[in-house]
This record gives structure tokens, C-alpha cells and sequence, in this order.
């Protein structure tokens, strides 16, 4: 292995662990809001005295029927999934970006379909995490009644097993889920912040970095929640038990919008967007930074969050 080989292997090293680190913070602040996502998207009907009918009244509901300790149901999986999640977006993302660089595309082209392919890459992974973890969100018993998450991912492969309808179901929704976001937070990333001139105060590029990474997390969050809901009604409990009604992405995307309007699709909208916007804010703060391709052929600095 040369130098340089090792050079940037320790470079990588240091990146995935210092990314781990920050989002293990990240997801501890968060998860909240991810399980009250979660709960508004498996929700079908306004009229179920169950449903909650505001961001407010959800976390009234929640922590009056299942306490503090209900706002951290289901955050074992995306801890577990955190730093293997993040080596392999680190890694992936400079392999595409390095085939990419035979091909005669703008550094922002090169930027969003990096970012799809990682993103793409990275849903296998995190997949079988996603699906425990919705589960345990959606169960509403008391944290102290709840199965452990072990005990639930058993559960669930010794009755549905290990394929499309067991610890891998809902699938392609996650591979669009995180494919859009990383495709769209790149390329859009990268087109901003070129516009928007380097501030030699460090206050005032804090603050650029953290508007720019908002503003991306953001609009990511917008394009990609239809996935999300389709993710998250494939994984969650079906309608009817022992009947599965919403199976694959893009169908189950269509009965949603049939069924309850165009807006259902984009039911958590806030709770995602005040989770995921500030993300890369956070990762900011810790100065964590991905290396990617620049015009003259050097490096920059870019980061994904979903």
C-alpha cells in the first residue's frame, strides 16, 4: 500500500469514526421527532380517536400514554446501523465519484448521481435496521412492555424470514427513500455553496455552512417523504393483521393517494424536516466533512444525512 493509500484510508478512518460520533449525538437529540414521524405516517384515519392531531398533541399524547421513555422506542437499530451506515456512504460515494470522473459531467452532475449511487448503496444496509425500528416506533404499549429489539428482529424472521416480505421488506421505498435525499442534498449542496462566497469570519461561515446545509436537508426532506410514507406503511403494522395491504413502493404510494389525497403523502412532513434539516448543522459543528470532487480537479468538502 503506498503513502498516499494510507494516507487516505486514515483519512477515512478518522472521518467515518468522527461521523459516528456526531450522529450518535444526532440521533440521541432527534429520535423524538423520527418516532412521531413515524407514528403520523402510519396513521390512515382523522376520525381514529387514537390519531394524533398536531405536532403538539402527539408528543402530549406520547409522553402521557407511554412516557419519556416512549420518545426512544426503536433508537437501538439506527445506532447500531450509524457507523457502518456511514463507512459505506464515506466509501461508496468516492467510488462512484472516481467512475464518474471519466465521464464529461459538471462537478454538480457529479455531485447528485455520487450521491444517488451512495444513497442507493447505503438503503441495503440500513434496511433490515429500518424495519425493526419502525415496528418498535409503531407499538404504543409502555416502553417496559415493549419486546426488545433483538427479541422483535426475531420475531419478525422467524415468522416472515430474512427476504422482500420479512427483514427486508419495504425495500425499494428505502432505496428511494435514500437515494433521492443523497442525490438531492448533493447536487443541490453543491450548487449553492459555489454561489455563496467563503466568509473569512468564523462565525459567519458557521452560519453560511449551517444555512446551506438546512436549506439542502430540507429540500431533500420535501422530495423524498413520499418514499418515506410508502417505507413506513410497508414496515408498520398493515390495516388489517395477517393481511398485507401495502407491498411495494410504488403501489403502496398510489393506494395512499386514492385512498386519504395527494397530502397523505406527505404526512411527518415537519417533524422529518425539523429532524433532518438541522442534521448537517450538527455534522458541522463537528466539523465532519466527506471529500468530493471540485471543477479544477482537487478537493472539497460535501456531507449527506439521511
Amino acid at each position: 500500500m503506498s503513502k498516499a493509500d494510507r494516507g487516505l484510508l486514515r483519512e477515512a478512518s478518522q472521518q467515518v469514526v468522527a461521523g459516528g460520533s456526531a450522529g450518535l449525538i444526532e440521533i440521541c437529540l432527534m429520535h423524538p421527532l423520527d418516532v412521531v414521524k413515524t407514528r403520523f405516517q402510519i396513521q390512515r384515519c382523522a376520525t381514529d380517536p387514537n390519531s394524533y392531531k398536531s405536532l403538539g398533541d402527539s408528543f402530549r399524547m406520547i409522553f402521557r400514554t407511554e412516557g419519556l421513555f416512549g420518545f426512544y422506542k426503536g433508537i437501538l437499530p439506527p445506532i447500531l446501523a450509524e457507523t457502518p451506515k456511514r463507512a459505506v456512504k464515506f466509501f461508496t460515494f468516492e467510488q462512484y465519484k472516481k467512475l464518474l470522473g471519466y465521464m464529461s459531467l459538471s462537478p454538480a452532475l457529479t455531485f447528485a448521481i455520487a450521491g444517488l449511487g451512495s444513497g442507493l448503496t447505503e438503503a441495503i444496509v440500513v434496511n433490515p435496521f429500518e424495519v425493526v425500528k419502525v415496528g418498535l416506533q409503531a407499538n404504543r404499549n409502555t416502553f417496559a412492555e415493549q419486546p426488545s429489539t433483538l427479541g422483535y428482529a426475531r420475531q419478525i424472521i422467524k415468522k416472515e424470514g430474512l427476504g422482500l416480505r420479512g427483514l427486508n421488506k419495504g425495500l425499494t421505498a428505502t432505496l428511494g427513500r435514500h437515494g433521492a435525499f443523497n442525490m438531492v442534498y448533493f447536487g443541490f449542496y453543491h450548487n449553492v455553496k459555489n454561489i455563496i462566497p467563503v466568509n473569512k469570519d468564523p462565525t459567519l461561515e458557521f452560519l453560511r455552512k449551517f444555512g446551506i446545509g438546512f436549506l439542502s436537508g430540507t429540500m431533500a426532506s420535501v422530495i423524498n417523504i413520499p418514499f418515506d410514507v410508502a417505507k413506513s406503511r410497508i414496515q408498520g403494522p398493515q390495516p388489517v393483521p395477517g393481511e398485507i395491504k401495502y407491498r411495494t413502493c410504488f403501489k403502496t404510494m398510489a393506494t395512499v393517494y386514492q385512498e386519504e389525497g395527494i397530502l397523505a403523502l406527505y404526512k411527518g412532513l415537519l417533524p422529518k424536516i425539523m429532524r433532518l434539516g438541522p442534521g448537517p448543522g450538527l455534522h458541522f459543528i463537528s466539523n465532519v466533512q466527506v471529500p468530493a470532487t471540485s471543477k479544477g480537479g482537487g478537493r472539497e468538502k460535501g456531507k449527506t444525512f439521511e
